[in-house]
């Protein structure tokens, strides 16, 4: 064979080459390129998308004795089949927080609080409520699922949500996993509540108390333990301060009243249920993300609901 014919076929097939290689690594950066996709050891092919099911078997298996005979954290709207392009925590399923994880792509919400008014998220609460369907119609529209993450947050060690609220309130150091009092260094009334306030993003608070009073010994309550509980954290740990989400005000603010007047020097903070807990929902997509670093995960703080008049 003619040398110069040997040479050109030499250099078209190193072409040929090239250009197959190419478009190999073309198509391979491509795909890189598309989000959620991930390279499955050497096989070239991406790894499937976690489904919704999939995220929750994930978290249930952090949790002690889970999945619970009865609990009310289930999926509010959506299919545990879903491929899960994002994931969105919050205390509170609001329309806010929808159109946000709408913008955000974001199609798997998981909220620690009911979607729908009422503990058991019982649809038929109230019948034919307006309000409720079309946030029922907006989370169908956009394919949505929600899924309560309560029972469970409370059951993980530690505490997901009084974790997250401590972390913020930088007393990890005083805080004892499982337990409600906490010991921090000597304050007044007035600093105890500055710093709270400070601390989690709050901008009013209501309470009882002399604002010079000395405090230390802290029972911290974040969202809504109940009157019963509230009272008897108060009648057998003795705090300087209880320091809770929310109360029915004729429970345990009645008897801290009566308190006061027969001698004792308990105050009482009261955050609001969600503020008090939203840091708790915040740290769960911290402690998430690294489970499916292939997934982004947005908290979204569904706010105080309140205005001060």
């Amino acid at each position: 064979m003619n040398n110069s014919i040997k040479r050109e076929d030499e250099l078209t097939c190193s072409r040929k080459k090239f250009i197959v290689n190419a478009a190999k690594t073309t198509g391979a950066m491509a795909l890189l390129t598309v989000p959620g996709a991930a390279w499955a050891g050497s096989t070239g092919f991406p790894q499937n998308q976690y489904t919704v099911q999939e995220i929750i078997d994930m978290i249930l298996k952090e949790v002690p004795d889970a999945p619970f005979r009865q609990t009310v954290d289930t999926i509010k709207s959506g299919s545990a089949d879903q491929p899960v392009t994002g994931i969105v925590t919050t205390m509170f399923t609001t329309i806010e927080v929808i159109q946000q994880a709408i913008k955000l792509k974001a199609n798997f919400i998981i909220a620690h609080e009911p979607t729908y008014y009422n503990h058991l998220d019982d649809v038929n609460w109230v019948k034919d409520n307006r309000i409720q369907q079309q946030k029922q119609e907006l989370l169908q529209k956009n394919n949505i699922t929600v899924w309560r993450f309560h029972d469970y947050c409370h059951a993980l060690k530690p505490d997901a949500i009084s974790y997250g609220v401590v972390k913020k309130l930088d007393w990890l150091s005083e805080y004892k996993t499982g337990e409600r009092m906490i010991t921090i260094p000597g304050v007044t009334l007035k600093e105890l509540v500055t710093h709270v306030k400070s601390s989690l993003g709050i901008t009013h608070v209501k309470g009882m108390g002399d604002l010079k009073q000395h405090c230390e010994r802290i029972a911290l309550l974040p969202g809504a333990w109940g009157g019963q509980l509230q009272v008897k954290t108060a009648e057998n740990e003795k705090p300087d301060v209880l320091i809770v989400g929310e109360l029915q005000e004729w429970e345990t603010a009645e008897y801290i009243r009566d308190a006061r007047a027969l001698g004792s020097s308990i105050s009482l903070i009261i955050l609001g249920h969600s503020v008090s807990e939203e840091p708790g929902m915040a740290w769960v997509a911290e402690w998430l993300q690294p489970k499916v670093p292939e997934l982004s995960i947005h908290h979204l703080a569904s706010g105080d609901p309140f205005m001060w008049i």
